[in-house]
């Protein structure tokens, strides 16, 4: 890579607004669009998707749960998709959530963050549920091939505040778990921030229908200096008003997930197109305004 991640994402929130385009074939969508539910559908969905959107917004976020559903012909899909988006010149946010421990978090990130992998991608979502270090060695391949993460840490789902906003420690140290994966990922940032970076390398996935969870857990998202991937934006819930007041101070840190709320607008690619503009329009006027 011939940059850091987040300098590369900034500079593509720059050109295209704060906007990642997920990529996510539910079987629903398939057959909206006319599609068979087979890996021969999958393909022709991200490639649609990718063909529409592909250098016009600043990432596309493809989810491997739907590609895996159909065994290694799926997974191949997922790689000509990451493919062509790779050949449009946009960043590809792999979608996987995974969450290991030693020599398995290991042949994941070898997986999803190796230069030569077919399933390479630019940033890859990570869980640190077993503990942050254990995400040390996606840490170590992201960050030595110049690409990211983006690490869980307060989701959307109502069963996500039992872990995320438990509190550890004691005594004047006491903080929520969500504060601590905060905290984690700005010091993992502070050497590139201090390079002059724009921002650093090691995000969060922040949920923009999270409401005031950050300030009621007392997580900084500011103080992460990197970005913050917010999906729930447009179908699932969230417009300008929710990611104001979601991300505060932080605004200008996220970049904004849309799946079906541009998704539904295939398969006409004209149309996809006018509904990614016009969700990153909307997700400007947000966080940039």
């Amino acid at each position: 890579m011939s940059a850091a991640f987040g300098a590369r994402l900034a500079a593509a929130v720059d050109d295209h607004g704060p906007l990642c385009v997920g990529v996510d074939p539910h079987p629903g969508l398939l057959e909206a669009w006319g599609l068979p539910d087979d890996a021969s559908g999958l393909r022709d969905f991200g490639l649609r998707v990718v063909d529409a959107v592909g250098g016009r917004v600043a990432a596309v976020k493809p989810q491997s749960a739907f590609f895996e559903r159909h065994g290694s012909r799926g997974v191949a899909a997922l790689e000509d998709v990451v493919a062509a988006a790779r050949a449009a010149g946009t960043l590809v946010v792999m979608d996987a959530k995974r969450g290991d421990i030693g020599s398995t978090m290991g042949a994941y990130a070898d997986a999803y963050l190796r230069d030569g992998s077919p399933l390479a991608a630019d940033a890859l979502t990570v869980s640190p549920f077993l503990g942050v270090g254990s995400l040390a060695p996606a840490v170590e391949a992201a960050l030595g091939s110049g690409r990211g993460l983006f690490v869980l840490c307060l989701t959307s789902n109502p069963e996500g505040a039992t872990v995320q906003h438990a509190r550890r420690g004691a005594g004047a140290d006491v903080e929520t778990v969500a504060a601590h994966v905060a905290r984690e990922a700005a010091r993992l940032n502070a050497p590139a921030v201090a390079a002059g970076d724009a921002m650093g390398s090691v995000g969060l996935v922040v949920g923009a229908t999270t409401g005031d969870a950050a300030a009621r857990t007392g997580t900084d998202l500011e103080a992460v200096a990197g970005p913050l991937l917010a999906p729930g934006v447009g179908a699932q819930g969230a417009g300008p008003a929710e990611l104001a007041a979601v991300f505060g101070a932080a605004r200008r840190q996220v970049l904004a997930s849309s799946s079906r709320g541009v998704l539904r607008a295939g398969p006409d690619a004209a149309a996809l197109r006018a509904a990614a503009r016009s969700a990153a329009d909307e997700a400007h006027a947000a966080l940039r305004g």
